[in-house]
């Protein structure tokens, strides 16, 4: 199985320091990739380097924010000099605000639109010169289902996953001529810390994500870590500009009648 064989990678995951981010690290490291995560909180940043060593997985973590343009240059070029090349970049930092359009403040639209779109935009920037030169690369953009379709309540969300969406066709069109593959995963909707709230039996939400995913459960992190490390690997050098949906099949259907088994 050498087309997924990541040994000797090296790959950044931003946001990586919890969650479907760590998920994800947690499947490119088996596979033999090296860790290097981004995140912006100090204690999240110890746990998370405690539990992948903790696997015996090779981790390094930096602190700093993907919208800060300096910040990223600086972090970026401190990790090449003091470990070196970036093969692999999943851009997974994200953050949503959940808020009516109607009523929802433009400071915040703009911020949401600055994490989610803008700082995968910068880090990939950042990342792509040396892949450049290097005429090898890979590219993974954490897209979202919000990428496809509206939802109440999440207009800055959806606006900046559908414009990474098409950032990640955009890139991949200009950066394929250079062996660089970018393409995006698009979660369904996952059993996090997140979403126990929601998850108990009988709420409202999570017998709807039951009834309209086709494999009648939410997805567990685990499940991401497979497209993560499809799109890593040498098994998908022609595959670029996709997103690949790992939802259990919601995208694929217009739902079920409630009296439907």
């Amino acid at each position: 199985m050498n087309l997924f064989n990541l040994k000797g990678k090296r790959a950044l995951v931003t946001g990586g320091t919890h969650g479907l981010g760590m998920a994800m690290a947690d499947g490119l490291a088996s596979a033999g990739a090296e860790l290097v995560i981004t995140g912006t909180t100090p204690s999240k940043m110890e746990d998370a380097l405690k539990h992948y060593r903790d696997q015996g997985f090779k981790a390094s973590g930096y602190l700093f924010d993907v919208t800060n343009e300096e910040d990223a240059k600086k972090y970026v070029d401190i990790i090449s000099k003091e470990l070196g090349d970036i093969h692999i970049l999943v851009n997974n930092a994200g953050i949503i605000k959940r808020e009516l359009a109607i009523t929802m403040p433009v400071e915040d639209f703009r911020r949401v639109v600055d994490v989610d779109l803008v700082g995968p935009f910068i880090m990939s920037q950042l990342v792509a010169k040396q892949m450049i030169e290097r005429k090898e690369g890979k590219i993974i953009n954490i897209c979202s289902m919000m990428s496809e379709l509206g939802r109440n309540s999440v207009s800055a969300y959806a606006a900046a996953k559908g414009g990474l969406k098409m950032l990640t066709q955009n890139l991949a069109t200009e950066w394929a001529k250079h062996n660089i593959q970018v393409n995006g995963i698009g979660p369904g909707y996952f059993a996090t810390s997140q979403t126990a709230p929601i998850r108990v039996d009988g709420h409202p939400f999570n017998e709807f994500i039951i009834n309209r995913t086709p494999a009648a459960r939410w997805g567990d992190p685990e499940d991401l870590a497979g497209a993560a490390i499809f799109l890593a690997s040498k098994a998908s050098d022609f595959v670029n500009g996709q997103v690949v949906y790992v939802d259990g099949g919601i995208l694929a259907t217009i739902g079920k009648p409630s009296n439907e088994d």
